[in-house]
């Protein structure tokens, strides 16, 4: 009995842990490419690979492993294409007009236990482990450290 590609996607998320999920892919496919790491705010992380030889067992060849501040794995999301960062974020927060564009299909998506509405990290409120004088709002929302 061979697993449905969401099934492997679920799989991967199932991992929890950054380290772990790129060590599965490398188990299973050999080898993957990191395309990007883009941060938003200071407890959210998009690492975008480029999984080879990645059908047909998953969807697509483009993964974007979210993760927290510590590597947990939030979510999971596969496409047949790269994304940009900010249709990426268009995508979860629509109404924030700092973001635009459009991703390409969404071909899977697996969440874990760490996942939790990733608009409220752009809140003008929203939590920050930086003191207000260190501290700089990210284009589209979230706290980074201020760099003078």
């Amino acid at each position: 009995m061979t697993k449905t590609s969401e099934a492997i996607v679920e799989a991967l998320a199932n991992e929890r842990v950054l380290g772990a999920l790129l060590n599965s892919i490398r188990r299973d496919w050999g080898a993957y490419d990191l395309i990007a790491h883009h941060q938003q705010g200071e407890f959210h992380h998009d690492v975008m690979v480029r999984v080879l030889n990645a059908k047909p067992r998953l969807p697509g060849q483009y993964l974007v492993i979210s993760t927290n501040c510590n590597g947990g794995v939030k979510e999971v999301l596969c496409f047949d294409a790269p994304v940009d960062p900010s249709a990426l974020w268009h995508f979860r927060c629509p109404e924030n007009p700092e973001f635009s564009g459009a991703i390409p299909q969404l071909l899977a998506c697996a969440r874990t236990e760490h996942w939790f509405e990733p608009c409220e990290l752009l809140a003008p409120d929203a939590r920050s482990e930086l003191k207000p004088e260190f501290r700089a709002r990210q284009t589209g929302g979230g706290w980074c450290k201020r760099l003078s």
